[in-house]
């Protein structure tokens, strides 16, 4: 969970960065493509982790 939200801050910084400086918007590119990895992430570990249930 840490690392998701790590994740998500930086994507949010770097989103910021890209629209407020005139030049740098591929960092709000950068901030987006940082944020959908840390949302596969978290769906790969939620799924993993709710697969390995067992059954009764």
């Amino acid at each position: 969970m840490a690392l998701f939200l790590f994740l998500v801050l930086v994507a949010v910084v770097l989103g910021i960065i890209g629209v407020v400086a005139k030049g740098l918007a591929y960092l709000l590119v950068i901030g987006i493509v940082v944020f959908v990895a840390a949302l596969a992430l978290t769906a790969v570990r939620w799924s993993r982790r709710s697969s390995h249930r067992p059954i009764r």
